[in-house]
C-alpha cells in the first residue's frame, strides 16, 4: 500500500473512532465503540434512535468535526460510514483537517 492509502486509512479510523465515541458518550449507550458496527442504521432499527438522537448526533458531527449538516440532508445520518463519509468529504472541502 502507497502512503497516501496508509494515511486515507488512519485518517478514516480516527473520524470513526472519534465519532463513536462522541455518540456513545452523548446519547449514553450502553456499548464500547468496537460494539457498533460502521454499517449499523443509527435511526429506526439498529440502533433505534429516535429524532431527538438525531439532532444531538448532528451536534455531535458539528462540535466534533466543526462541520455543519444541512437540514434537508437527513440521509447523512444513515449510518456510522454515511456520517464518517460526509465528515472527510466536507473536511476535503474545507481544505483538510478541522
Amino acid at each position: 500500500m502507497s502512503a497516501n492509502t496508509n494515511q486515507t486509512i488512519a485518517r478514516r479510523r480516527q473520524v470513526i473512532d472519534t465519532f463513536k465515541q462522541e455518540l456513545i458518550r452523548r446519547l449514553n449507550l450502553p456499548y464500547a465503540p468496537e460494539d457498533l458496527h460502521e454499517d449499523v442504521s443509527l435511526l429506526g432499527s439498529g440502533l433505534g434512535l429516535d429524532s431527538l438522537d438525531a439532532l444531538e448526533i448532528v451536534l455531535c458531527v458539528e462540535t466534533c468535526f466543526k462541520i455543519k449538516i444541512p437540514d434537508e440532508n437527513i440521509s447523512v445520518l444513515r449510518s456510522i460510514n454515511t456520517v464518517v463519509d460526509f465528515v472527510i468529504e466536507q473536511q476535503d472541502k474545507n481544505g483538510g483537517q478541522a
